[in-house]
């Protein structure tokens, strides 16, 4: 998710910090030897130029020097707060010198991340999202793209209204999808579903089929290969109508398109069920193909 914009403060260099400190300290002891100087020169005029006045002028230089040589000492080590570079000053750790180590975040920079399509079905109401997205967050995931579509029925009761989102997500290698889902079900989330992705599925799908129906009416015998790109699925084939569909125990992981009356696809996706919306996606892809192919006839 998007952050909000941030205000940067650009920081001086420490160098240009010191070079000002070092300034201002050599200002102050120039003015001091003026005063001290002339403090001596009042003294020996008051002494009426006598032998002691010399004396007194090289005794106070020299006691002017050697103040100065115990100042530098005192006061010209490291910065307060200072330590090793990184350490963020005397705690070791927490920037601002705090006493404890901070610990990155999951997901941060230097983690191995992986890919995951989470889709789950929510009751849309005020803060569900964000309670989502907070979700993902403490899991140490990325959202890279999320889609919502309706579940396929229009009741709407008191509390919202049924919805489906689909994710992709950037997550640590090492979280297991038995963790995403029990946090998102904690979240609100309702029949959560967690497979590999890949980067192709972060292609806006409005784009992606634009694309395609652009290709099959160029090219109508390109519509098995493009409908199995629009709709992620690994199994596309040819099929008659009237012919048996084993649906192989998964609900709605078996899809047929109905191209013409003579011919049919069938579509074979395992462990993520079609949506009513991926239908019309498809039953518009096949359209483009069949009226490419009608209209050279």
């Amino acid at each position: 998710m998007s952050d909000a914009p941030k205000a940067i403060h650009p920081r001086p260099e420490p160098g240009r910090r010191h070079h000002a400190r070092s300034w201002r300290r050599e200002a102050v002891e120039v003015a001091v030897l003026f005063l001290a100087v002339g403090l001596a020169h009042l003294l020996a005029t008051l002494l009426g130029h006598t032998d002691p006045g010399p004396v007194v002028l090289v005794g106070l230089g020299a006691a002017l020097v050697l103040g100065s040589a115990i100042h530098r000492r005192l006061h010209g080590g490291p910065p307060s707060g200072g330590g090793r570079p990184g350490t963020g000053g005397r705690g070791g750790g927490r920037p601002g010198g705090g006493g404890r180590p901070v610990t990155p975040p999951p997901g941060g920079a230097g983690t191995t991340m992986t890919l995951w399509r989470v889709r789950m079905r929510v009751v849309e109401r005020p803060g569900r999202l964000a309670e989502v997205a907070g979700a993902f967050g403490r899991l140490g995931c990325n959202i890279l793209s999320l889609h919502i579509a309706p579940t396929g029925s229009s009741a709407i009761t008191p509390a919202g209204c049924d919805a489906l989102d689909e994710f992709v997500v950037e997550a640590p290698t090492g979280l297991e999808p038995d963790a995403v889902r029990a946090a998102l079900s904690e979240a609100g989330g309702l029949d959560v579903l967690v497979v590999p992705a890949h980067v192709k599925d972060l292609t806006d799908p409005g784009i992606q089929g634009l694309l395609l129906a652009r290709r099959v009416h160029d090219d109508p015998e390109q519509l098995p290969q493009a409908m199995g790109e629009l709709l992620r699925a690994p199994d596309v084939e040819w099929r008659r109508p009237g012919e048996t569909v084993d649906e192989d125990g998964e609900l709605n992981s078996t899809m047929v398109v109905s191209v013409h009356p003579e011919r049919a696809l069938l579509l074979r996706r395992p462990g993520l069920p079609f949506t009513p919306t991926e239908a019309a996606r498809a039953a518009a892809l096949a359209a483009a193909a069949r009226d490419a192919r009608y209209s050279r006839a």
